[in-house]
């Protein structure tokens, strides 16, 4: 079948800047996709904070002006070819909206820049008035959560006339349903469509203010998002749909949800370059010997017989640490030991912060982010807490399913996509699955790990099947390629 010209645009893409897992997808998908035979080009904004490094043998290929709100900026692209597979990266430089220390929340104040919608208009303007100047026609844009929003909002709009385009069609991809893209009625006019697209309730407005995500779910030619669950989640409800759930279900024959895939290069126990023992599924010794190492760079005493639980996590409410909050007393009465890795709120540092204090050989807070101590984590933890509220779609607990890191899993997005509740009678499923958001839920959930823990041999056979789980970013890749092929045949 005929390959695809697919561009990717993303506000964040490793291995050049990441704040969180839509730069992993960013970083992967569309690699796997050019694996396959695909034109792929990634688009994403020239920040100051990319490594130099990271774009040696980067080269400007065109620049032009843009005017946004009466003044005018250039915009130069920068190209640089991935040698190592057959990807093109298109970085959009402009200093004015991009060399700043962070990118999106100045951290002079701790709040967004507040002309972030300045920032992402040029970006998305920008990108496809360059597309016209290098001649190049996709099959497929593929925009990524709100900064990206306005490249399908274009296409049907300002552009909507265009023959250069006459082909395109756009698939919207929603990472996460917190984040839209909102900002005041009076920033409309920035966005250089008809002024008779603002109305209340139309595919702008949002509770009297604009609003980016919206116009993307309303105009895109078919949107997606991380995993089926989620997809059902974020129509069903305000506290899913953050006040989007009635457009969304507006658009419910042309939503769809694939789940991530993993780099199992990166995070694979057979594989892995920074933990102390590789294991296999085959050959689990080296997972106790990654424990008593764990445990010793984490000062605590090693037990064989109590299950090291790992959590590695933003320290919010969203991912569940109030229920970890109200299950304190409980989760350490158990025979058990905790490592938690992660920043966030500070009443939740203060929280964990005392209850290391208060048990000493049972728990270690580590408040940063370390590459190596989480590959750590997931290889010499037993089972990792993920209590969600909403997960759009999850890593970690992938990860952990490769290492036999039993998950512990509320029933919600990626989660309940991924995660089959262990049947100890029959020896089935792959981790430990609680329904409602409830504290007593959970620690039901967690005594269940302690008890089954003691159970050597099923531990061990659970844990196999866990390991043989397949959640490669090959298998999501031919459904993002299916979904690609359902937008081109819409009428």
């Amino acid at each position: 079948m005929e390959g695809l010209k697919i561009l990717f645009a993303s506000p964040e893409v490793l291995p050049f800047v990441k704040t969180g897992g839509l730069a992993d997808v960013s970083g992967m998908l569309p690699r796997v996709l050019a694996g396959m035979g695909h034109t792929v080009k990634v688009a994403l904004p020239k920040y100051s904070l990319i490594p130099r490094d990271k774009l040696s043998g980067s080269a400007t290929d065109v620049s032009f002006d843009l005017g946004l709100n009466d003044i005018t900026e250039p915009v130069v692209l920068n190209r640089l070819i991935d040698h190592a597979s057959p990807l093109e990266y298109f970085f959009i430089e402009n200093d004015h909206y991009f060399d700043r220390p962070a990118l999106y929340v100045d951290p002079d104040t701790g709040k967004d820049f507040t002309d972030n919608h300045l920032r992402f208009i040029f970006f998305c303007r920008g990108l496809l008035e360059l597309l016209k100047r290098i001649d190049w026609q996709p099959d497929i844009i593929h925009a990524n959560d709100w900064q990206t929003a306005l490249l399908p909002t274009y296409l049907a709009t300002r552009y909507r006339e265009d023959p250069f385009f006459a082909r395109a069609r756009t698939v919207f991809t929603i990472h996460n349903m917190a984040y839209q893209g909102q900002f005041p009625a009076e920033t409309f006019p920035s966005l250089g469509v008809a002024d008779d697209l603002f109305y209340a309730a139309g595919p702008f407005e949002f509770y009297g203010s604009v609003n980016f995500m919206k116009s993307a779910i309303v105009y895109a030619t078919v949107i997606n998002t991380v995993s089926e669950r989620y997809a059902l989640e974020i129509q069903s409800s305000a506290e899913y749909g953050a006040g989007l759930e009635g457009v969304l279900r507006n658009r419910s024959h042309d939503l769809y949800g694939i789940v991530n895939g993993v780099d199992y290069n990166d995070w694979s126990p057979s594989k892995d370059k920074l933990i102390p023992f590789k294991f296999t599924p085959s050959n689990l010794s080296g997972k106790s010997k990654n424990k008593i190492e764990l445990a010793g760079r984490l000062g605590l005493p090693f037990r064989e017989k109590a299950p090291l639980v790992g959590m590695i996590t933003r320290l919010a409410d969203q991912k569940g640490l109030d229920l970890v909050a109200a299950a304190a007393a409980d989760i350490f009465a158990l025979d058990l030991q905790m490592v938690v890795l992660g920043t966030g709120d500070r009443r939740y540092h203060e929280l964990l912060t005392k209850l290391q204090t208060d048990h000493p050989d049972k728990l270690r807070l580590l408040l940063t982010y370390d590459n190596e101590m989480a590959h750590w984590i997931e290889a010499g933890a037993d089972v990792f807490l993920m209590p969600s509220r909403y997960e759009p779609c999850g890593l970690n607990q992938l990860y952990s399913l490769k290492y036999g890191t039993l998950p512990i899993v509320r029933a919600t997005g990626g989660l309940a996509d991924t995660i089959i509740d262990i049947d100890a009678a029959a020896g089935t499923g792959t981790g430990f699955v609680f329904e409602a958001y409830d504290p007593e839920e959970m620690i039901g959930a967690i005594r269940r790990a302690v008890d089954l823990f003691q159970h050597k041999r099923l531990w061990r056979q659970i844990m196999k099947q866990a390991m043989k789980q397949d959640f490669s970013w090959e298998n999501s890749a031919r459904r993002y390629v299916d979904l690609y092929r359902k937008a081109i045949n819409k009428p």
